[in-house]
């Protein structure tokens, strides 16, 4: 195949040609800023209104005021989390785990300094939470509770209805990156517990640097950006007016092909991890195989380096990830699967493909007869590996 094959899509996403399409206009003949009181800048006005509305329905939102454009996911999260510590200062914690996005784990070095407590819940080797740790972490003095709807690393569901009810049970804020989640499965805010949701648009086949922040309708709130009036003074600075018309569209078809993410796009899922976990031996599949997202699988190669192994995927035309891409510049293994007890033999060799509804069954194919020669072949220079299998005092042990 000479075309790249692309297993990248928890990195970001292909720009969808409906959605590029609908942008087109916008940036030279119909640019007037919606601020305007003109026409020509008023009809800009209306189209992000239309936008407000489509991420709203994907996400079940009663009310498109409660929809705010951001820049991206991790400015999304940054205003959860300030907001509610601004918002209330007589409180000195916040509750999050130790597999979030970058987006979380790098702010909470930085709350520590400020005297803010991060308490960061512990999963298990499947990846799970347990609600009993939280539930005894929960008290008058945590101001948010900030958890992932799903790992961007192993796709695991995390259950955050429950934990926003018990937070709510509390008097404490709860906020989820469903940046990952959305269009992949069903989100309803309108019988929910959330009170604070952040999405973005390149992970679901829209621009890069647009994204949304959900704040429920009544939840107490402070401004991240402060400036002009835009978002009803709730997120100052002009609107990124193309991207943000394009994360609308791409949020429509994104509604419409939730049941093909659940359905074909998990059939290749399914079927390249089950292809490469028999031909492949000593794999580890990483995360709850009956509780994650469907396009998503992170398989551990033991005994090699994934950097090793995407050079050489790469070379054939294959684009995967060895985990998160905003911590690709890391020497260091997955926090996330540190984080599970994967052994540091495994986790170094962890590679995760994730599908889109691009994606064929030829390509699939493709993968699972190209990726056991490389595993083979670089195994053979590793020196843990010998004769065909481990040596002794490299087996690893789970922690």
């Amino acid at each position: 195949m000479n075309k790249v094959i692309y297993m990248d899509n928890n990195a970001t996403t292909k720009v969808d040609e409906a959605v590029f399409e609908e942008m087109k206009p916008y940036f030279t003949n119909l640019y007037g800023n919606p601020s305007s009181m003109h026409t020509f800048g008023g009809q800009v006005g209306k189209k992000i209104e239309e936008a407000r509305e489509r991420i709203a329905r994907l996400i079940g939102a009663e009310h498109t005021t409660e929809i705010i454009f951001t820049s991206c996911g991790t400015e999304s999260d940054s205003t959860a989390v300030f907001s509610a510590l601004q918002a209330y200062p007589e409180r000195k914690e916040i509750i999050t785990t130790r597999v979030e996005h970058p987006a979380i784990m790098s702010l909470t070095p930085h709350l520590e300094k400020q005297g803010i407590a991060a308490i960061q819940l512990k999963v298990d080797k499947y990846g799970n939470l347990d609600l009993n740790e939280y539930d005894r972490y929960l008290n008058e003095d945590t101001a948010l509770v900030t958890v992932m709807t799903a790992n961007n690393e192993t796709g695991v569901i995390f259950p955050v209805e429950k934990m926003a009810q018990m937070a709510k049970e509390r008097g404490v804020l709860f906020h989820t990156d469903a940046v990952q989640a959305a269009g992949k499965i069903q989100i309803n805010m309108n019988n929910s517990a959330i009170d604070m949701l952040s999405i973005s648009g390149h992970k679901l086949h829209a621009p890069k640097g647009v994204g949304a922040f959900y704040l429920r309708r009544g939840t107490r709130f402070r401004p991240f950006l402060r400036g002009g009036h835009q978002e009803r003074n709730r997120r100052s600075g002009t609107e990124n007016v193309t991207s943000i018309i394009g994360f609308g569209k791409a949020a429509e078809i994104a509604q419409t092909n939730i049941e093909e993410e659940n359905t074909r796009v998990r059939e290749m899922r399914d079927r390249l991890e089950e292809r490469i976990l028999k031909r492949v031996p000593r794999t580890i599949l990483n995360g709850d195989k009956n509780n994650r997202l469907p396009n998503t699988t992170n398989i551990s190669f033991e005994f090699i380096e994934g950097e090793g192994i995407l050079l050489l995927l790469n070379n054939l035309g294959i684009a995967a990830s060895s985990g998160s891409a905003c911590t690709s510049g890391s020497l260091e293994p997955s926090h996330v699967l540190r984080a599970m007890g994967v052994p540091f033999t495994a986790a170094h060799g962890s590679i995760r493909f994730s599908l889109s509804r691009y994606n064929t069954m030829e390509e699939v194919d493709y993968v699972i007869e190209k990726l056991p020669p490389v595993i083979e072949d670089l195994r053979t220079i590793s020196p843990y590996w010998k004769d065909g299998r481990p040596t002794t005092e490299f087996e690893p042990q789970f922690t």
